[in-house]
């Protein structure tokens, strides 16, 4: 089992607290939805009483409740400096969310987590967060801000990753990277960065998933994957790919789309930033694809029948998502 049965109540109250802040019409009611998000999160993470679980654990704790003092100092600046305020609440939310400058912390965790607590801080955790940004946008003065810290992250997400060999921090990095995206999303459509948000958490809990069915935590763990089996030499290199963006993949519909909207709205300095780590992210992911590739026996690949490796029936839905976009040019013959 993935979390204990006792945990399922702290599971419950995050959710509860995500639902809370996302609904909420004040930021008291916002900042106590952040908490309740923030206390329930810590005792998933420390399931099992060891160093590396209680060192994550502290840093999260440090820097949301570093975060958490921000938020409610600026809430409650609203009334006396008003052109001030809205800034520190936006410092405030990208430190939260682990969005360059203020993204040191979140590789440090991430590196202390096993996979489910990832997908957790990966995808859970940023919902409340990228909503309350979303309503930060009636400020002009802060889509500038908002701006700078999306290429500062796509840059920050795409070069960190380069020179580690660890599954963990490879991860966090690109949760950096497609952080810069969405950032940038928001500043041009609410909806359209739930859309991206939904692509981006689909695809990479289901590499976060194959890594921890087979309790991979870095490159040379990966490599002594049974070859033999097509699951491992396809099924981790595709959703790799996805995840970088390569057409035609899934993970690619997201990002033509918002390069469609960042050329009809003029914005090609961020558009050159996010184009340019999307490159240098790529590389890492063909690095960690390559070695399926060059170990791939297509022989005994050949020899053994999909249907009978007890894993295909679990990633047959994760396997459809990444690759329903190399059937989609085929419906546009069909009329």
């Amino acid at each position: 089992m993935v979390f204990p049965i006792s945990n399922f109540l702290f599971f419950f109250s995050l959710m509860s607290g995500i639902m809370i802040s996302i609904s909420s019409s004040s930021w008291f009611g916002i900042w106590i939805g952040l908490e309740l998000n923030m206390m329930s999160f810590i005792p998933l993470i420390t399931i099992k009483m060891n160093s590396y679980f209680s060192e994550s654990a502290l840093k999260y704790f440090l820097i949301q409740a570093l975060g958490s003092t921000l938020f409610i100092m600026s809430s409650c600046m609203f009334l006396y400096t008003p052109q001030m305020s809205p800034l520190l609440l936006l410092t405030s939310l990208l430190l939260k969310l682990g969005s360059a400058p203020f993204h040191f912390w979140f590789p440090q965790v991430m590196m202390g987590l096993t996979w489910p607590q990832a997908i957790i801080l990966m995808t859970l955790q940023k919902i409340p967060l990228m909503m309350i940004i979303s309503y930060l946008l009636t400020y002009p003065s802060l889509m500038l801000i908002i701006s700078f810290s999306a290429m500062l992250s796509a840059m920050i997400g795409a070069l960190g990753g380069l020179n580690t060999m660890q599954l963990r921090k490879i991860m966090a990095f690109s949760s950096i990277n497609h952080m810069s995206w969405m950032l940038m999303s928001i500043t041009i459509s609410d909806m359209f960065w739930i859309l991206y948000f939904f692509f981006y958490s689909i695809i990479s809990s289901s590499i976060m998933i194959l890594f921890n069915m087979f309790q991979a935590f870095s490159l040379s763990e990966l490599m002594k994957l049974n070859q033999m089996n097509i699951i491992h030499t396809l099924l981790i290199p595709l959703n790799l790919l996805s995840l970088g963006g390569l057409p035609p993949f899934a993970g690619f519909i997201p990002k033509w789309m918002l390069i469609q909207l960042l050329i009809n709205n003029k914005l090609f300095i961020p558009l050159f930033f996010l184009l340019s780590s999307s490159l240098i992210t790529l590389y890492f992911y063909l690095r960690i694809t390559i070695f399926f590739f060059l170990l791939m026996n297509p022989f005994s690949i050949s020899s053994k029948p999909l249907m009978s490796s007890p894993l295909y029936f679990h990633f047959t839905p994760f396997l459809f998502f990444n690759l329903f976009l190399l059937f989609l040019p085929l419906t546009f013959m069909l009329f």
